[in-house]
């Protein structure tokens, strides 16, 4: 009768420290499931609906160099901006109409410009406060306290989003004052011109919604 060997399996599953920098590296549970709101939050400040890549940027010291310089340049260009808005609504608020046809002192345009100015100094502080926090930040501390999830994971990436919100409404209150001020021209050319540029913005900003709402989909779906 003839013999029949069934080879044994071995499985190997690493040593002790290979199987503990293994599970280092795996993303937790807090951070895995997550709320459709921390989604939301999550592709505003990274890009991806979930902390899976960022997660891993922290396992490596090159990697988070990386993410630390692309958040700090994107920090800094949002203190340009809003100290732009900053200069331009002081000029605005603090000075008359150089010209009688273009009256931006009404009480609502006033509003939207004062508004505006109140929106970048809190944009720069925030900024300058949130690169401050970037620049002195610990990989390792980071991640230790990202592996917690809860209340850390919502300031953690609020202090990414919080500053470009800032600026963004202070912007939009701008770009308000002008068209109020623009209609309220007697020229009815600078009306069309004024009702052009209401219908340009209109279009800017549903195509960015837009693409923003598809990214975010098509983000949900590779998951």
């Amino acid at each position: 009768m003839a013999l029949q060997y069934f080879p044994e399996v071995f499985t190997f599953y690493g040593t002790p420290d290979e199987r503990a920098l293994t599970e280092e590296q795996t993303i937790p549970a807090s951070l895995r499931d997550t709320s459709s709101l921390t989604r939301v939050l999550c592709f505003l400040a990274l890009g991806h609906p979930d902390l899976e890549n960022h997660w891993e940027s922290l396992q490596s010291k090159e990697e988070f160099e990386n993410v630390r310089k692309k958040l700090c340049s994107i920090l800094s260009n949002t203190i340009s901006v809003a100290s732009l808005l900053l200069a331009t609504n002081a000029v605005f608020v603090s000075t008359g109409s150089p010209v009688s046809y273009f009256n931006y002192s009404s009480p609502a345009t006033y509003f939207l410009l004062f508004m505006s100015l109140m929106l970048a100094m809190i944009a720069v502080m925030t900024s300058g406060l949130s690169m401050i926090r970037w620049l002195h930040t610990d990989r390792q501390w980071t991640r230790e306290q990202l592996r917690t999830g809860g209340y850390f994971l919502f300031p953690y990436l609020l202090s990414i989003i919080m500053p470009i919100v800032f600026v963004g409404l202070s912007l939009n209150c701008f770009i308000f004052a002008m068209l109020i001020a623009g209609f309220n021209f007697q020229n009815t050319v600078c009306r069309v011109i004024t009702a052009l540029w209401l219908v340009m913005y209109a279009i800017c900003i549903g195509a960015t919604l837009t693409e923003f709402a598809w990214r975010y989909a098509k983000g949900l779906k590779s998951q």
